[in-house]
């Protein structure tokens, strides 16, 4: 009876969930948290530290902190890993050259104990433009198959248009439904 309880208000309550959303400078980071909060594009500007917006989707409560992507803010990010259920790490699919950079900071990351539980939605933004690699393309960059601690999901979006980011968003409510 209590497990039932407990399940009961996992799905209807206000619990909240932890999550931390990264990428490098200019992924879409902050344009897609604006889109779940308001569905329309804001005018950004780069993040300098971070920002935190309680999003609803679904009934389900989530504390998203939007980490700044620049390299000197990245060693920072360590700092926001405790009690985090779910990392979304944010991906400009044009940026070919700093795909090797992603993937470090990526691995890097994985490797704080304080994620050891946590799952990784792989955002692969910024599908509109011309010359955009796909996510199975970003997938076998980034090695993904390789990750076995953690569960991922790799997800073609457009932070613009909003394509592809409820599809995400999903995945992440089914791993919180099933804890």
């Amino acid at each position: 009876m209590g497990l039932l309880l407990s399940r009961l208000w996992r799905m209807f309550g206000n619990e909240e969930h932890k999550l931390v959303m990264v990428g490098l400078d200019n992924a879409g980071k902050t344009t897609i948290l604006y889109q779940f909060l308001m569905n329309e594009v804001v005018h950004t500007s780069p993040t300098i530290g971070s920002n935190v917006e309680e999003v609803v989707w679904r009934n389900i409560h989530f504390l998203v902190w939007d980490l700044g992507g620049q390299q000197s803010l990245r060693a920072a990010w360590s700092t926001y890993y405790t009690n985090t259920e779910l990392v979304i790490m944010v991906i400009d699919s044009t940026d070919r050259e700093r795909l090797a950079v992603t993937r470090e900071e990526l691995y890097r990351m994985l490797q704080h104990e304080d994620l050891s539980k946590a799952s990784l939605l792989v955002y692969a933004n910024k599908q509109d433009l011309k010359g955009s690699m796909s996510a199975a393309e970003i997938s076998r960059q980034l090695d993904l198959t390789s990750i076995k601690k953690h569960q991922w999901h790799i997800q073609a979006c457009c932070a613009l248009t909003g394509e592809g980011l409820y599809q995400g968003l999903e995945w992440v409510a089914q791993r919180i439904k099933n804890k």
